[in-house]
């Protein structure tokens, strides 16, 4: 069995080699830098964390500081604090001027679990999708999580969001993967149904496509990872090899991946079919992750059972 890593984990490796190549990364964390995983920067570069405390919304103003002094400040809390507490600050102090502050959202989505609503963030990916000048980022595997933190770091500019879960998922791609803002990655090519996903439901959708080739459905699978700006060409190559869309997501079907794949659609005046793969308008619950991603239909096995109703339908 493929060795299993939680995207969180690997950012925290990924964020601590950054600091180690470019002397202005800094960290702030909201006193969840265990969870985080900002404790390794911590260990090694004191001098340049820190610890706001439970204050998210003055760690947003001052990386924006931070960020107009020529640092590159990584941001860090639970995603749905990091996105929902801090819109004003974020809004007005980071996406006005396009400074480069990297939010890493952790412990996002369902998966979070037990916590509950109140820290599952399923719609976080919606709210970074409407600020002007942001980037919203959701890696798949370990390998893209380090690839797009050390982008972040240096060869991206303007705000960034990082989306990160805890959810264990194996590597899906190779070792010499190279990340591109905007592009998205083709991880099985089938001419029925394209399972258009991003994140943890990566790998559940290629789990899933594998079993819908049992039952003679040829199933390709796309991780748009880069959900803004979206690979519209992507899009527009599943659509023309495809007889239906299926976009597969840890978030709300409204404003998410789904949302912004129903835009292409409109706007080009596709007819095909989408099946939008989500929670559907309501809030997370306490529970493990297992159980809340097979209630909403996110397992493989719901991913599959979920197509072939499309397709008879």
């Amino acid at each position: 069995m493929s060795e299993l890593y939680q995207t969180r984990f690997v950012y925290g490796e990924a964020l601590l080699e950054a600091g180690q190549r470019y002397s202005n990364v800094v960290a702030l964390d909201a006193d969840l830098y265990t969870s985080t995983r900002t404790v390794l920067f911590r260990e090694a570069f004191p001098e340049r964390f820190v610890d706001m405390g439970i204050a998210e919304m003055d760690m947003m103003s001052t990386a924006a500081g931070l960020a107009a002094c020529g640092m590159a400040p990584f941001v860090n809390s639970f995603a749905m604090f990091l996105t929902a507490h801090c819109y004003d600050q974020l809004r007005i102090q980071i996406c006005y001027p396009r400074l480069h502050v990297v939010l890493a959202g952790s412990s996002a989505g369902l998966t979070q679990g037990p916590d509950g609503a109140s820290h599952q963030s399923l719609e976080d990916i919606a709210l970074m999708r409407a600020l002007p000048n942001m980037t919203v980022l959701a890696p798949a595997d370990a390998i893209e999580t380090r690839a797009m933190t050390l982008a972040a770091a240096h060869d991206l500019t303007g705000p960034i969001y990082l989306r990160l879960g805890r959810y264990p998922v194996p590597n899906l791609h190779e070792a010499d993967y190279t990340f591109q803002v905007g592009k998205a990655t083709w991880l099985r090519q089938g001419r029925d149904v394209a399972l258009i996903a991003c994140g943890h439901m990566v790998h559940a959708s290629v789990v899933a496509a594998e079993m819908l080739n049992q039952q003679g459905i040829s199933a390709s699978v796309v991780n748009m990872s880069t959900i803004k700006p979206l690979d519209v060409e992507a899009v527009e190559a599943a659509l023309a090899g495809s007889r239906r869309l299926v976009t597969v997501e840890e978030h709300s079907i409204i404003g998410g991946l789904g949302s912004a794949v129903a835009e292409v659609l409109a706007d080009r005046g596709a007819g095909v079919r989408l099946l939008r793969l989500g929670t559907r308008d309501v809030f997370g619950e306490s529970a493990t992750a297992d159980e809340l991603l097979e209630k909403h239909g996110l397992t493989p096995a719901g991913i599959r059972e979920s197509v072939l109703r499309a397709l008879k339908g």
